[in-house]
């Protein structure tokens, strides 16, 4: 018959592991939610805004290669 009372090598091991990621847990200093939201509307703000960008920057030299190739079809046919 095998003894319930005392716990195996591996399971100290878990809770020994648990209460460490506990504890650091705790030292951690996480950001107010003022901070959080402020933070996520900027991202928020320069990805459309950069996206945008871009965007308009790839419809003018789409623009331009058209231009050209339109040029170069009226000249030489």
């Amino acid at each position: 018959m095998v003894n319930m009372t005392i716990p195996l090598a591996g399971e100290k091991k878990k809770v020994s592991y648990f209460r460490e990621v506990q504890g650091e847990l705790k030292k951690i200093s996480w950001t107010s939610k003022e901070d959080l939201i402020f933070c996520t509307k900027a991202v928020i703000f320069s990805t459309f805004f950069f996206g945008l960008t871009i965007y308009g920057v790839d419809l003018m030299i789409r623009g331009g290669l058209e231009g050209i190739g339109s040029i170069f079809r009226w000249i030489f046919g």
